[in-house]
Order: C-alpha cells, then sequence, then structure tokens
C-alpha cells in the first residue's frame, strides 16, 4: 500500500526549527499502515527536513545552537550575487546556502503503526527563509496493513 498526504506548515521567524513528528505520526495513523517506512519531504529550496534532538523544556540550548550554526555557515548578511538577480526579490541566497547542509527528506521505518524515532529524535521542519505561508511538506507512506 501507499498513502500520499501533505501538510501546511506556516512559519513565522526568519529561521525556525518546528517539530512536526506528531503531525507525521498523523498522518500514519490515518493511512492505517503499520509496518514499512515513511518519506517526508519538503518541496522547497530554502528549508529542510531533519529528524533532530527532541525540544525539552529543560533543553532548548540545542535549537538555539543549531540555528546559531546555520547562521554562522552562511549569515543573512552576506553579500551574495544571487539576491541581486533573483527572481522574487527576496534576499535569501543565505537560506538557498543553509539547505545546502541539511535534508529535503527523511525516511523513517514504520512498526505496527508507530513512527521508529529513537528515545530523543523528532522530526523538524526548518524554516530558513521565513516567515512563509503554506509551506508543503509531502508524507508518503509505504507498507502493509
Amino acid at each position: 500500500m501507499i498513502e500520499f498526504s501533505e501538510i501546511e506548515i506556516d512559519t513565522k521567524e526568519k529561521i525556525e526549527f518546528m517539530n512536526m513528528t506528531k503531525a507525521v505520526q498523523e498522518k500514519v495513523d490515518e493511512s492505517g499502515i503499520k509496518n514499512g517506512f515513511a518519506v517526508v519531504f519538503t518541496q522547497h529550496t530554502t528549508a529542510a527536513v531533519k529528524v533532530h534532538e527532541t525540544e525539552t523544556e529543560a533543553d532548548r540550548a540545542l535549537i538555539k545552537d543549531s540555528l546559531e550554526f546555520l547562521e554562522r555557515i552562511a549569515s543573512s548578511e552576506g553579500n551574495y550575487r544571487h539576491d541581486k538577480s533573483n527572481v522574487d526579490g527576496r534576499p535569501n541566497t543565505h537560506a538557498h546556502l543553509k539547505s545546502l547542509m541539511l535534508n529535503s527528506a527523511e525516511v523513517i521505518p514504520l512498526r505496527e503503526g508507530k513512527l521508529l524515532l529513537g528515545t530523543w529524535q523528532s522530526l523538524y521542519f526548518i524554516e530558513m527563509d521565513g516567515p512563509r505561508r503554506k509551506r508543503k511538506v509531502i508524507v508518503e507512506i509505504v507498507g502493509e496493513k
């Protein structure tokens, strides 16, 4: 069986991590597929999908460190050629460069209808050119019911 669905995400910050584990698990639940895998893919070149450390109340520092790390890799204050010639006028070269370091998709195994993420793992949508409305994440679930 193959089940296809989408998740729409509105982002609020220029760059942010949004935990979408619950939303993806809901798509798995709706599919009825018990064993197989879920492919989670973003259709945007200035966003990413990534398995990352679960953000807890006790430790929000890793997400902040991750955001600062990405900014150090490709500063939004850089002098980029693409910013002078891009189609929509958004100075977003920094977002494209950050996305080179990340994934546009993750594949998560499924067993007994559950995403097989580790104890400290969550699935994140990472916005690098926000805020944006209606970012799309494709969730394709493949397996047996």
